[in-house]
């Protein structure tokens, strides 16, 4: 078993502590609410009801093949959306003061295949804590032996040339992730440091769920559509190769790009830093000017007030982060930021090519 990390206290003037005085005096002041605004509620509707639409037209519409292609592409799109917008925020705890609500919201991450509670362990409570962190941080990892994401990890020859082949496996992401990662994630006996122990009612759950999962997607289909099932199954891949390269590239981007570090713990499993300030230099922010980011990614471009504050529903992130960004240069902590998407895939890129090669001394 991993040695368990473990953060220093914050000593002397603390970053973290002024920080959140100034963002809750902010929300004091304008009285505001941190949870969901008429915004996230409208864009709930619009992406269940595009979710909805699509999923019908498909099964029931009898499109040509060119047309049921682009819809099926579409709506594993709407999917990463979904989970981006929706079941992020409510398995966080941010989209609502109700628990109950945001119970119910969070089970939507049903309907992208994943399992809400196995994404609560490995991101909520491992990926939160223990970010960019080799060998905890198992977020980071979309394809291990095949992408290499720190220098800490062994160099294999083939990963002289990942910058070009991991935006493929990215596609493959979410396929793994219906079919194997939950399971996997589930049932290993560690994830990173910590132990996974699971209440019974849980084993079922994630039985039950991916049972209904394929069956909305895969058997209904077969049996409903004018289509021979190895068409169906044809559908169900390329659904997922859009929905999958859609979520590996907005988790990439806010993490393994230039200037994020992945910081080791010493022999006895302790970090330099403390937690907050490690969340500062190991995250980064892109796009964050797009009105269009800010609607379709959940918040996900803003990586780093998300990480500071995720129980801070994403549509206030815009609003905070000026206080965020402010309070790290009062207090010299870095502030990693891509202005645009294209720059954010560019330093991914270069990253990606430089812990493809040896180290230069």
């Amino acid at each position: 078993m991993k040695t368990k990390t473990k953060f220093p206290a914050a000593t002397g003037a603390h970053f973290y502590a002024t920080l959140r005085q100034r963002v809750n005096l902010d929300f004091a002041s304008k009285n505001l609410s941190i949870h969901a605004n008429g915004l996230m509620w409208f864009k709930t509707f619009v992406f269940l009801s595009l979710f909805t639409i699509l999923y019908l037209t498909i099964v029931f519409a009898h499109l040509n093949g060119i047309m049921l292609t682009l819809f099926t592409l579409a709506l594993g799109i709407i999917c990463a959306f979904i989970g981006f917008n929706i079941c992020h925020d409510a398995i966080h705890g941010s989209f609502s003061a109700s628990k109950q609500t945001n119970k119910i919201l969070s089970l939507l991450f049903h309907l992208v295949g994943a399992s809400p509670y196995v994404w609560n362990i490995t991101h909520n409570i491992v990926h939160h804590t223990y970010t960019n962190i080799p060998g905890h941080d198992e977020d980071i990892e979309i394809a291990p032996g095949l992408i290499r994401i720190s220098h800490e990890d062994k160099l294999e020859p083939h990963q002289r040339y990942q910058q070009w082949y991991a935006f493929p496996l990215y596609g493959l992401a979410s396929l793994s992730w219906v079919l194997r990662k939950d399971y996997k994630k589930f049932f290993q006996k560690n994830i990173g440091a910590r132990q996974n122990i699971h209440p019974r009612i849980e084993y079922f759950n994630l039985f039950f769920f991916k049972f209904l999962y394929y069956a909305l997607f895969i058997i209904v289909p077969i049996l409903v559509m004018n289509l021979h099932w190895w068409q169906v199954l044809m559908g169900f891949v390329l659904l997922h190769l859009a929905q999958g390269i859609t979520m590996g590239l907005v988790f990439q981007l806010a993490h393994v790009v230039e200037g994020t570090a992945f910081p080791q713990p010493n022999a006895n499993g302790d970090m330099e830093e403390a937690w907050a300030e490690h969340q500062m230099r190991t995250t980064a922010n892109f796009a964050t000017q797009s009105p269009m980011a800010a609607f379709f990614l959940g918040g996900l471009n803003r990586q780093i007030e998300h990480h500071l504050f995720p129980k801070i529903c994403h549509v206030h992130y815009g609003r905070i982060a000026v206080i965020v960004k402010q309070t790290a240069l009062e207090y010299g902590i870095p502030y990693h930021e891509n202005h645009t998407f294209s720059s954010a895939m560019r330093s991914h890129f270069r990253l990606l090519k430089k812990l493809g090669r040896p180290a230069v001394v």
